[in-house]
């Protein structure tokens, strides 16, 4: 573990943390009072998978009156179809805007129901918004670029099919959390490159995105936290494989190699100070500026990686994931 000073941990947050890393230690089938390794390793990521699984979302499609239905659409040219769910309101008037969601998990792990007890549905019932979360190839098995290309190839689609989903294709904004942030921020890049669809704007989450692994914050949380360091080289290697930290990484895998910011929708970016991605996530923002464009950034203290879903009920949390929506609601026009 790494003797770099680094910034606390708030206090409600490292009592939460603590539980989530005991379950993690039980997912991995760590002895009761041993130590578990905070770091996800190659040879965890099967396990990972299966000890974070989504739960069945009928109950939570119940509990919020939400519906739902499954597109299979074409992929990336040459490539397999991909799946999108979509949740909206059953009593939502056509024209609502849409959150195009990327879900997170390391680019190894998650599906397109991550977090669907939480931001999905709020979302989708308290913005009015029709959702649409796609399923995306994971790695190691699909390397770059399968991951951003599919998230390409769905909101392609969306932006094609939005009137039939109930939504408005001109009010589209991405979304995403930790690798969800990252692919969400190369799926702008694309859009702009490309001549895509104008997305409103891009909602990055405690964002994934530089590869290379050597910022300052990325040594302060080496052996500590849900996802240090080591769990950083695993997620990036898988996708990357040998090109990793190389000079032949594409910006829309990892979006802070970009040296052109410009011509991006407002940015929303949010991170915790005390976790990997605290640095490369400023430094995007600061880009965005650079290049004249808009961005809202928040660093939450003392907020660990992923804190304001794990840990809602925390006074920072709560300020985080009210201050995100509020963003949410402006940009979306609700």
């Amino acid at each position: 573990m790494t003797t770099i000073p680094r910034p606390p941990y708030d206090t409600e947050l490292e009592a939460a943390l603590a539980v989530v890393l005991q379950q993690f230690a039980s997912a991995h089938g760590t002895e009761p009072g041993a130590k578990a390794s905070t770091t996800l390793a190659e040879d965890l990521i099967q396990t990972r998978r299966s000890g974070m699984a989504s739960p069945p979302i009928d109950p939570i499609l119940q509990q919020y009156g939400l519906a739902h239905t499954e597109h299979v659409v074409p992929g990336p040219e040459g490539d397999p179809d991909i799946t999108l769910s979509v949740f909206k309101r059953h009593d939502l008037p056509p024209g609502a805007p849409c959150v195009y969601n990327i879900h997170g998990g390391g680019m190894v792990i998650g599906d397109r129901f991550t977090g669907m007890d939480r931001m999905l549905a709020e979302w989708a019932v308290d913005l009015g918004a029709v959702v649409v979360s796609v399923e995306y190839r994971l790695a190691p098995e699909n390397p770059d670029p399968a991951p951003v290309e599919d998230c390409y190839a769905g909101l392609l689609w969306t932006a094609a099919h939005a009137r039939e989903l109930g939504a408005d294709p001109e009010r589209i904004l991405v979304a995403g959390a930790s690798a969800g942030g990252g692919l969400a921020a190369g799926v702008a890049l694309l859009a702009r490159d490309r001549g895509g669809p104008r997305l409103i704007g891009q909602l990055l989450i405690c964002p994934m995105l530089d590869d290379r692994n050597e910022t300052l914050s990325s040594h302060q949380y080496d052996g500590i936290g849900v996802w240090d360091r080591g769990s950083n080289e695993t997620g990036w290697t898988a996708l990357l494989g040998d090109r990793r930290g190389t000079g032949k990484v594409s910006i829309y895998a990892a979006p802070a190699r970009a040296t052109d910011l410009s011509n991006l929708p407002p940015a929303f970016i949010d991170v915790g100070s005390a976790e990997v991605f605290r640095d490369e996530d400023v430094a995007y923002a600061m880009g965005i500026w650079a290049a004249g464009g808009v961005a809202d950034l928040h660093v939450w203290a003392g907020g660990f990686h992923g804190f304001s879903g794990m840990a809602p009920h925390a006074a920072v949390s709560a300020a985080a994931n009210e201050t995100r929506t509020n963003w949410t609601r402006r940009i979306l026009g609700t």
